[in-house]
């Protein structure tokens, strides 16, 4: 239990949809469109109003059809299946239109792919969590993201921050605190270090989440926790503090999980079942004075 983590308000009577932010959620290509339909079910299990998961307009069809509660928006691709630099403009034009904007994960590394990422970080009024391919896009040149002006989200796994560091895992795993706060102060984001005990820093303050366990070692898992960062920040969570929730209740999910299902068999998408009673847990373990 984490009594420092915030709660989500109880929903007024006469909310709807709308009430509850509208997620943008980029994500998906050839053999990929798995990760497109994870980010997308996280950010509905974490409470968004609205999903939108835009894909490459090849994969659209499977996405689609993996999950009746979301939105879709087709984007051009290329001839291997990514995102074709057309995409960016039909990507900025939906911009305006969400709460948060959330990117990466399964979207190949093309040129297409760097166009889009780079449209995003030049728009300055919609917040971002970037993961996965948008961050791999970004190791060559991270100025974009000083473009910037909402502090984005960034939510690399140890190899992707190494690339974005220009160094090996073997160092960001011995001095990932360290590397972690620094990175974030001098970028100006809130950085979500994955792995065990999982850092989340905005370069001022680190938070160690104690949930988790190895059974979340499997792919797709980080795809849900993007989207369900991105569904926080939707509902009005500032961007560290929906970091830290979405990590707590993300491992939470899989400790549930874990103690129904055990941890060899766990696969990503029971995190999506379980996210519904880790959030019901945190609330009813959470003291209200």
């Amino acid at each position: 239990m984490s009594t420092d983590l915030p709660l989500l308000p109880p929903r007024p009577a006469d909310a709807n949809k709308g009430s509850f932010g509208r997620v943008l959620v980029v994500a998906g290509s050839r053999g990929m469109s798995g990760a497109a339909v994870l980010c997308g079910g996280g950010a509905l299990r974490g409470g968004a109003g609205l999903v939108r998961v835009a894909a490459p307009a090849e994969v659209l069809p499977v996405v689609a059809a993996a999950n009746p509660c979301y939105l879709t928006l087709p984007l051009p691709n290329d001839d291997r299946g990514q995102l074709a630099a057309a995409a960016a403009a039909e990507v900025d034009g939906h911009v305006r239109h969400s709460t948060v904007v959330v990117a990466g994960p399964g979207l190949g590394q093309g040129p297409g792919v760097k166009a889009v990422i780079a449209s995003l970080l030049t728009q300055k009024a919609t917040p971002l969590v970037l993961d996965a391919d948008a961050l791999n896009v970004l190791a060559s040149d991270l100025g974009p993201l000083h473009q910037h002006t909402p502090t984005p989200i960034l939510t690399p796994h140890p190899g992707e921050f190494a690339r974005l560091l220009g160094c090996d895992v073997e160092t960001v795993q011995a001095r990932r605190e360290e590397l972690a706060v620094r990175f974030a102060r001098e970028h100006s984001v809130v950085l979500v270090l994955k792995g065990h005990q999982t850092i989340v820093t905005d370069g001022e303050h680190a938070h160690v989440n104690t949930t988790g366990n190895p059974g979340m070692a499997t792919g797709g898992s980080g795809d849900v926790l993007t989207g369900l960062i991105g569904a926080l920040v939707a509902q009005g969570v500032e961007a560290f503090a929906a970091a830290r929730l979405g990590v707590y209740l993300h491992g939470l999910a899989g400790d549930l999980a874990r103690d129904v299902l055990g941890e060899t068999g766990l696969i990503a998408s029971d995190l999506l079942d379980f996210l519904p009673r880790a959030f019901v847990t945190h609330t009813r373990n959470r003291p209200t004075s």
